[in-house]
């Protein structure tokens, strides 16, 4: 997709804006919607005014801010780990998710549940770490073997076979182990359970993603236009993939830890942003913070509400509007490019 129109930083800046606000709003319909609605006016009370007394209060701080934060901080991480997977491999197909990245967390985090069941909670999202970087060795792999070498169908059909396989493996160890509980969270994906502890290693650990994505966006941009100009102007493009799939992973391991695997996010919102705001990564990873953080938290209110008083897996929610998204990049992509 090409920008529809192009910005001045001022309408750049102008769209943030916006983009915060509605960001604003959707944070305060997670807290105010649930099993049960908490008025606007208490959610208000709750936040600048907690009385520890009343179970109202208890509830949004306790439960529903942390859940709404965490939300907002996963959207923008998986959104991120998108762009910078799109712009390095010029892949209109790559994601997190369409490329095994979050099934291969989450299969880390299966073996981890199911041969050390103590592990801390720094210890899953290292795990998941490691996860993350063996699928996408995997997928790149499997993907060159052909004489042509990569091309972005060959690199999304590798991802999308090494993310079912790694799944299906997940699904045969929770049900060996007793996990289907456990696994059913993160193979759906969930903010169910989430808590200020999470938001502080999503916290911590995106943080140093984000630095580094931020780091390096100019460097994807010239990526984002062929290895060959890239080259041609001084640009050392091997170490800028090696801190690329750094902040993809710190990103990804972090998100899937917290949420298990939810997907087509990082499809979804880099191609929104580049429609909205252009090709310059320096603006599309901020974009896309605020855009994926508003995509889920949104996702999560709908995932609460279709099916009220139960809750439908916010990966659910997401595939939804990704599936027929990734079918009509494919058939734009085509075989060849």
């Amino acid at each position: 997709m090409r920008s529809f129109i192009h910005h001045s930083n001022i309408s750049k800046i102008i769209i943030h804006i916006l983009t915060i606000l509605a960001l604003i709003v959707a944070i305060g319909l997670s807290v105010s919607y649930g099993s049960t609605k908490i008025e606007f006016a208490t959610v208000w009370q709750a936040v600048f005014h907690f009385n520890p007394e009343l179970t109202s209060h208890q509830v949004v701080q306790e439960l529903r801010l942390p859940r709404a934060v965490s939300a907002a901080f996963v959207g923008a991480f998986l959104a991120v780990s998108g762009a910078i997977m799109q712009g390095m491999t010029r892949n209109p197909l790559a994601s997190p998710s369409i490329m095994g990245v979050t099934d291969g967390a989450a299969f880390a985090l299966v073996l981890m549940l199911a041969f050390a069941p103590g592990i801390s909670n720094m210890g899953l999202i290292g795990s998941s770490f490691v996860g993350a970087g063996i699928a996408v060795a995997l997928v790149f792999m499997i993907g060159s073997f052909s004489a042509s070498g990569l091309t972005p169908v060959k690199l999304a059909l590798a991802g999308v076979a090494i993310g079912t396989m790694l799944r299906s493996v997940s699904s045969i160890i929770s049900l060996h182990f007793n996990l289907e509980k456990e696994m059913g969270f993160w193979l759906a994906g969930g903010l169910d359970g989430t808590s200020w502890t999470s938001v502080q290693i999503l916290l911590i650990s995106g943080g140093v993603g984000l630095l580094l994505a931020l780091s390096i966006s100019k460097s994807i941009t010239l990526l984002s236009l062929g290895e060959d100009i890239a080259t041609g102007l001084g640009q050392n493009n091997f170490l800028i993939k090696i801190l690329g799939i750094v902040a993809i992973l710190i990103l990804t391991g972090a998100a899937v830890s917290i949420a298990g695997a939810v997907g087509f996010v990082g499809l979804i919102v880099p191609h929104i942003t580049r429609f909205i705001i252009g090709t310059d990564y320096r603006w599309i990873i901020p974009t896309s913070v605020l855009f994926g953080a508003l995509l889920l938290v949104l996702s999560d209110v709908v995932s609460r509400l279709v099916n009220a008083p139960f809750e439908t897996p916010v990966g659910a929610i997401t595939s939804l509007i990704g599936v027929p998204f990734f079918l009509y990049l494919a058939r734009g992509s085509g075989g060849g490019k």
